[in-house]
């Protein structure tokens, strides 16, 4: 299995896609790993290069660039050409801590959507007080959806968790400003009423203040929202556990008892972070492509690749379109 990391996007680039794919090749002994970018900057950084390759480049995509300009004109960056490793089967996935809409152009322009997907969704697994998690999807690849593309992501997301996942019948809500079926906005309501008689299990509205209860598997909602939830609950948990760090480093007695109870936060921290679940897939497009988190560390980017690692594993685009191509609303499109 052949995976291919841009090592130039993100904030910790090259030092964390570096170290996290040698993680990576220590744990897992069936991936090839490609990094891109800088060959000096990587390499002085790359204490073992087995099962590790680098295609040099120094250009790469700003995360204040315009992404459709700079994918068409930035034909040698590191995002561009990890992503034409999977459009020219040279990989098998790709991953990028960069933007997320030049990643988002890169994916549709070199690899393509499943037939019968308008739009892909930026879908990270979140963490919930269980230990379980949920999709959540779309977190940012379309601020402006329509009802339609909202019940296209329903069913990627459902097919996702029950095949992949193993979850049975998964549960799917629609974010919502309350659990009432006659709230929300124009484009909340037309989509509840698709949802409806989608063969899904719909469970109707669900609230942002349940998310972390496990109130569903798959959660919907247009990008705009979905980056608001996610931007919240990553930064809820960073200030919770920095006062909770406070607290316990006041007195000595506070540190005696921090030391006691230093495994319980430890759990509660891998349970809590990001960091943990890899990175958000862009659902809808033929071959995986993950998006990493930004600011993602060595860990981070060595869950990423476990990520990526799982979905070509476990064939998860032709699985999703052998799917979707089975469900009516599919048929009908494709019938036109």
């Amino acid at each position: 299995m052949k995976i291919a990391l841009d090592a130039m996007g993100g904030d910790h680039a090259p030092i964390a896609q570096t170290q996290g794919a040698m993680r990576a090749v220590q744990e897992f002994q069936d991936i090839e790993l490609t990094l891109i970018g800088d060959e000096a900057a990587i390499r002085e950084h790359l204490t073992n290069d087995e099962r590790i390759s680098i295609i040099h480049t120094t250009e790469m995509i700003e995360d204040t660039d315009k992404p459709t300009h700079a994918v068409r004109r930035k034909k040698d960056a590191s995002m561009v050409l990890a992503v034409r490793e999977v459009k020219e089967g040279r990989a098998d996935a790709c991953i990028s801590s960069g933007n997320t809409g030049a990643l988002m152009t890169a994916g549709l322009l070199h690899v393509g959507r499943i037939k019968g997907v308008d739009r892909p969704a930026l879908a990270p697994m979140l963490p919930t007080m269980d230990g379980k998690g949920f999709l959540l999807l779309d977190v940012g690849a379309n601020m402006d959806a329509k009802p339609q593309h909202l019940l296209q992501h329903a069913m990627i997301g459902s097919t996702y968790m029950q095949l992949v996942k193993k979850v049975n019948r998964p549960r799917v809500g629609l974010l919502n400003v309350g659990a009432e079926s006659g709230k929300g906005n124009e484009l909340i309501k037309s989509t509840y009423h698709l949802l409806e008689e989608a063969d899904l299990n719909f469970i109707g509205n669900v609230e942002a203040r349940d998310l972390l209860d496990g109130v569903a598997d798959v959660v919907v909602c247009d990008g705009f929202s979905g980056n608001i939830v996610l931007k919240t609950i990553e930064g809820t948990a960073a200030s919770l556990f920095g006062l909770i760090k406070t607290e316990l480093t006041k007195s000595v007695k506070n540190k005696l008892a921090a030391g006691v109870l230093k495994p319980s936060f430890r759990d509660i921290r891998a349970k809590m972070s990001y960091s943990e679940y890899g990175g958000a897939g862009l659902f809808g497009l033929k071959a995986p492509v993950i998006k990493a988190h930004g600011s993602s560390d060595a860990h981070a980017v060595f869950h990423a690749i476990r990520q990526a690692k799982l979905m070509v594993e476990q064939q998860v685009a032709a699985l999703v379109k052998t799917e979707l191509a089975k469900m009516p609303q599919f048929e009908e499109e494709k019938g036109e």
